[in-house]
């Protein structure tokens, strides 16, 4: 076993989850690596001394340039605005430090594009944090796919919709302006990743894209609410999304359906230790589709509990993806999704807003 420097770039909403998990995931998984918090940093001094004491980092960074150059900092996560993301990532893959980036890959798919370039040619590990695809009920939807228990895929559905803009009457944030803040830039890439992941990459589409509530109080709103979008994907699979920030009584929709020649398919993030699953065997009249509680069984989940039914929660799927990266860093092979996925997800974001401003199919 070996110890590895860890630095973060943010210490807000992301920066603690990835904190705390960076804590955790050696007691958890029993990982060869175990980090070490050297240094987070943060937008005032205040701020990153405040999150210095609470998470347990042995020194606070006011500028994140002091924080990559740092000799002690050997692997780094990005959890600051989006528009930071390539300037942070090219100067870390420069100084030969691995990285793992919140979603979206960058502001643009310019950025993406810069990050994936800089990530290649560093010869580093890098990675995208999308969480939920990792839970456990999650990684056996994949495996059952994969296997094919379920037959050939016929049908994918999928949506991410939450409620946090839908009063007409909220205030403007950060969130009311910008693509990259906006629910396809938000919302919108954990279920595109959860499509790649379950189903294939995406080949056309067509998409409708829309502002409902398009002002907060005196300002104007410049990004989208809710979006939708039927796809065609590389594999044949037909497919539809829905995602939503408006879309009342919504909490954590990160949902999907898939159909198959002999079976199916049910998950939904508000349930997320729970997989439905069908199959087309047996009498007709006892078919039906029946509720899996996730277990030791299932994947990465017994290293947090031995008990079958007990659960895991949102900070577990950050945990694993800590686990992952560091998996990535002792193996010297990047695990899925790295940035590559990242940009793939980006590519298909900015196809559907194409989509929408033409009104017509798009190639990704």
């Amino acid at each position: 076993m070996s110890e590895i420097g860890i630095g973060i770039i943010g210490g807000g909403y992301m920066g603690k989850a990835h904190s705390v998990a960076m804590a955790a995931v050696a007691s958890v998984f029993d990982t060869r690596l175990r980090p070490r918090l050297e240094v987070i940093a943060a937008s005032s001094q205040t701020s990153a001394e405040a999150y210095r004491q609470a998470y347990g980092f042995r020194r606070a960074a006011v500028d994140w340039r002091d924080l990559v150059g740092d000799p002690t900092v050997e692997a780094l996560v990005i959890a600051s605005p989006q528009t930071t993301h390539r300037e942070i990532a090219e100067a870390a893959f420069a100084r030969g430090l691995h990285v793992m980036c919140e979603k979206p890959l960058g502001a643009s798919l310019a950025d993406g594009e810069a990050m994936v370039a800089a990530a290649k040619a560093s010869g580093c590990r890098n990675m995208v944090g999308f969480n939920y695809i990792r839970t456990p009920a999650s990684q056996f939807a994949r495996n059952l796919i994969a296997d094919g228990r379920i037959g050939d895929v016929t049908y994918f559905r999928g949506e991410h919709t939450e409620d946090f803009d839908a009063d007409p009457n909220g205030l403007a944030s950060w969130r009311s302006e910008g693509v990259a803040n906006g629910t396809m830039g938000d919302l919108a890439p954990h279920m595109i990743n959860a499509a790649h992941g379950l189903i294939g990459p995406i080949a056309s589409l067509i998409a409708e894209v829309e502002t409902v509530h398009k002002k907060r109080g005196d300002v104007t709103v410049t990004n989208d609410d809710h979006a939708q979008m039927m796809c065609r994907f590389e594999n044949g699979v037909m497919g539809h999304m829905y995602f939503s920030r408006v879309a009342t009584g919504r909490k954590m929709g990160y949902a999907y359906e898939v159909h198959g020649t002999k079976g199916a398919i049910r998950f939904d993030q508000e349930d997320q230790n729970a997989l439905w699953l069908y199959l087309a065997e047996g009498p007709e009249a006892e078919r039906g589709f029946r509720k899996i509680l996730t277990g030791p069984a299932h994947p990465d989940y017994l290293p947090f509990c031995q008990g079958p039914g007990h659960g895991t929660g949102y900070q577990d799927q950050i945990i694993i993806e800590a686990k992952d990266f560091l998996t990535a860093i002792e193996t010297g092979e990047d695990i899925w999704p790295s940035f590559e996925e990242g940009l793939r997800v980006n590519k298909t974001v900015y196809a559907a807003l194409e989509s929408s401003a033409s009104r017509t199919w798009v190639n990704v």
